[in-house]
């Protein structure tokens, strides 16, 4: 039954709150494959505006796109390599790699490689039937410094900041905290800031940050 777009981006947003659970009751990343890539599938059907293939691996890829694109979907949580089935791969239109990056529980999604099939395969190595795809670079955080402030807020001698990109930075005494967490949740028992989010999981950084810098705004001077 085709999904629509609608339906995958709700059930994308489902899988990645399963996963999220799973996390904090403390099951390894290693162990949730099926999930991961599940996540990565839906993901690919949402940014190709396509639908899952109606049986796994049947083909050799797992989404076809809007378009028509047969496109092989791989997700990675902590592995180094990606590998494809070699007597397949020639039934595919288009490689999507995606990479789970797991912050404080909360996870995000980050695109390592979207191309044809045949721009993919020149970056591959064929070995004992399969091509292993490895990534040249590891993730590398933004530099901060070229980011904006968008909303800052004190309280004592502690000083809150949310750069544009959701951030959160915080100094005591003008000196940085890092992490920044402890600070966030004295300032939290102390405003009356949840520390646990609605799924009853702790708030990471940004999320509590972001919620201390709402009570405070509202706080008289």
């Amino acid at each position: 039954m085709a999904l629509s777009q609608v339906q995958i981006i709700q059930s994308l947003a489902e899988a990645l709150s399963w996963f999220e659970k799973e996390l904090n009751w403390g099951v390894p990343q290693a162990e949730l494959r099926h999930l991961s890539g599940r996540i990565g599938e839906l993901y690919a059907a949402m940014i190709t505006r396509g639908q899952m293939a109606l049986a796994v691996n049947q083909h050799g890829y797992d989404v076809v796109s809007a378009g028509g694109e047969r496109v092989s979907v791989k997700t990675i949580t902590t592995s180094s390599q990606v590998s494809f089935n070699l007597g397949t791969f020639d039934q595919v239109d288009r490689v999507i790699i995606l990479r789970l990056l797991v912050e404080e529980n909360e996870v995000s999604i980050e695109e390592l490689l979207d191309c044809t099939s045949a721009e993919a395969r020149t970056t591959m190595k064929a070995s004992q039937g399969k091509l292993i795809y490895t990534p040249w670079t590891q993730s590398r955080g933004p530099n901060l410094s070229e980011l904006r402030v968008i909303e800052q807020g004190a309280f004592h001698n502690i000083l809150v900041k949310q750069l544009e990109n959701g951030t959160i930075l915080v100094e005591r005494n003008g000196q940085p905290e890092n992490p920044a967490k402890p600070a966030l949740r004295e300032i939290a028992v102390e405003v009356g800031v949840d520390l646990l989010n609605s799924n009853g999981n702790p708030k990471n950084t940004r999320s509590l940050g972001a919620d201390i810098l709402t009570v405070l705004s509202s706080r008289p001077d």
